[in-house]
C-alpha cells in the first residue's frame, strides 16, 4: 500500500519529493505547482519519467502508470521510448530536420534541390503528414515499387532519402525499425549497377573547340572565359565556378582551391600555365566588387551556375558530343597517349587520390613542379591549331 494520500497531495506546499513507494513520488515546485515523477531503471541506468500533473492526474491513476511501467520494464521494455515515439514527428517534419542535420556537408544546393523535389513529389503525397512511428514497410513499397524498374535512379535516390529521414528518426528514438532499410530489400529486384560516363571530345578535337568557345562579349563573356580556364586547367567545373581573386597568386602563378570547395576536401594547388594566365587577365573586366573571378552577369555578388557552362555547350551546338567535366577526361587521355608523365603526376593534376592511405601518408610532395610542365604542355597542346605530340622530360 503507498504512503501517500490524497489529503496530504491536497494540502502539501513545501517544496520537496514525497514518495509513495515502488519508484513513485510526487514532486512539489518551489512555485507549488505538483507533478508525478517515477525513478526506473532501464538497462543499468537510472531515470525519472514524468507521469503527469497533480490533481490533473490523481493517486490512484499515478499509481497504475507507475505499475504499468514497472512491468513494462520487467518484460525488457522501455518506457521512456514509447514516450519519445508518443511524440514522433510527420515524415514531412522529420524530413526537414533530417535535411538541417546533413546539409553542412552538401557542397552546394543541388542534392538539396533533389532531395526535395523527390519527397516532394513521390512521398509527402503518399505519407507526409502521418506520424513517422505509422509509416510501414507497404507504405514504402507502395512508393518505390512503381518506379524501381522503369525509372531505377529516381527510385534509388527516393529510397535513400525515405531511409535517410528514417535513420534520423530511428537515432531519435521515434521508431523502433528502418521500414526502408534492408527489410525490404527482398521485395525489390536487385537494380543493376550501371556507371554512366561523362561525353568527352576525343582529345585532338580540344584545340578546335577552345577556338569555338572563344572570349565572347557581354553577358556570355563569363561563361566561355571560364569554360576556357576549365579546360585548361583540367579542375572541376564548380572549381572554376567558385574560384575569388584571393586565391590566385599570378606572380608565383598558382591558384590554391581551399580544401573546403575540393571533393576530396584537401587544398589542391593548381599551377597556371601562360594561357591560363591570359583567360585570368582577360577576367578582370568582370569584376564585380564580389571577389568572384567568374561572376555571373545575372545575379550580382553570385558565382554562375551550374547551368551556365552546360548551356554554352548548348548554344555552340557541343551539348551531344561533350559535357564540362568530359574536358578532364580528354586531358587524362591526352596525358596518358601523348607524354610520359608518371601516373602520379597525372593524378596529381586531376585532384585524385594517388596510392593507399599508408603510401599517401609518406608521400609529402604534391609534385608540383612535373605537374606544372605537364600542364604548360596540354595548355601549348590546346591553344595551337594543331596539337603535336609531346614527351616530357624528367
Amino acid at each position: 500500500m503507498g504512503k501517500l494520500t490524497v489529503s496530504f497531495l491536497r494540502s502539501v506546499k513545501e517544496p520537496g519529493r514525497y514518495g509513495d513507494g515502488d519508484t513513485l513520488f510526487l514532486r512539489v515546485a518551489p512555485g507549488g505547482s505538483k507533478g508525478w515523477i517515477q525513478r526506473l531503471t532501464i538497462e543499468g541506468r537510472r531515470h525519472d519519467i514524468g507521469l503527469g500533473s497533480f490533481p490533473v492526474i490523481g493517486l490512484a491513476e499515478a499509481r497504475e502508470r507507475a505499475f504499468a511501467n514497472r512491468v513494462a520494464v520487467a518484460h525488457g521494455g522501455d518506457p521512456l521510448a514509447e514516450k519519445r515515439r508518443s511524440k514522433a514527428p510527420t515524415f514531412r517534419e522529420a524530413a526537414e530536420r533530417t535535411l538541417e542535420a546533413t546539409r553542412a556537408r552538401w557542397r552546394n544546393g543541388k542534392t538539396e534541390k533533389i532531395w526535395k523535389q523527390v519527397l516532394e513529389k513521390r512521398a509527402f503525397p503518399a505519407f507526409g503528414d502521418r506520424r513517422v512511428d505509422t509509416i510501414t514497410r507497404e507504405d514504402v513499397l507502395k512508393v518505390v515499387s512503381p518506379i524501381w524498374s522503369t525509372r531505377p535512379e529516381v527510385a534509388r535516390r527516393l529510397r535513400q532519402f525515405i531511409r535517410a529521414t528514417l535513420s534520423w528518426c530511428q537515432a531519435h528514438g521515434y521508431v523502433e525499425h528502418n521500414v526502408a532499410g534492408e527489410a525490404i530489400d527482398g521485395a525489390l529486384p536487385v537494380m543493376a549497377a550501371v556507371k554512366e560516363h561523362y561525353r568527352a571530345l576525343p582529345y585532338v578535337e580540344v584545340p578546335a573547340t577552345l577556338q569555338t568557345i572563344g572570349d565572347g562579349q557581354g553577358r556570355s563573356m563569363a561563361a566561355r572565359l571560364a569554360l576556357q580556364f576549365v579546360v585548361l586547367t583540367a579542375v572541376r567545373s564548380g572549381e572554376a565556378r567558385g574560384a575569388v581573386w584571393s586565391e590566385i597568386d599570378l606572380e608565383a602563378r598558382t591558384w590554391t582551391i581551399p580544401a573546403a570547395r575540393m571533393k576530396m576536401k584537401n587544398a589542391h594547388v593548381v599551377p597556371l600555365s601562360d594561357a591560363a594566365v591570359a583567360v585570368l587577365e582577360k577576367a578582370r573586366i568582370l569584376e564585380d566588387g564580389s571577389g568572384l573571378v567568374f561572376p555571373s552577369p545575372m545575379k550580382r555578388g553570385r558565382p554562375l551556375s551550374t547551368m551556365a557552362l552546360t548551356k554554352l555547350l548548348r548554344d555552340t551546338g557541343l551539348a551531344e558530343r561533350a559535357t564540362v567535366h568530359g574536358f578532364r577526361s580528354a586531358f587524362r587521355t591526352w596525358a596518358s597517349e601523348k607524354t610520359n608523365a608518371d601516373h602520379a603526376t597525372m593524378e596529381m593534376a586531376l585532384a585524385h587520390a594517388v596510392g593507399t592511405a599508408v603510401e599517401r601518408s609518406y608521400a609529402r610532395s604534391d609534385l608540383l613542379a612535373k605537374r606544372r610542365r605537364l600542364m604548360d604542355q596540354w595548355a601549348a597542346f590546346v591553344t595551337a591549331t594543331a596539337g603535336k605530340v609531346v614527351q616530357l622530360r624528367g
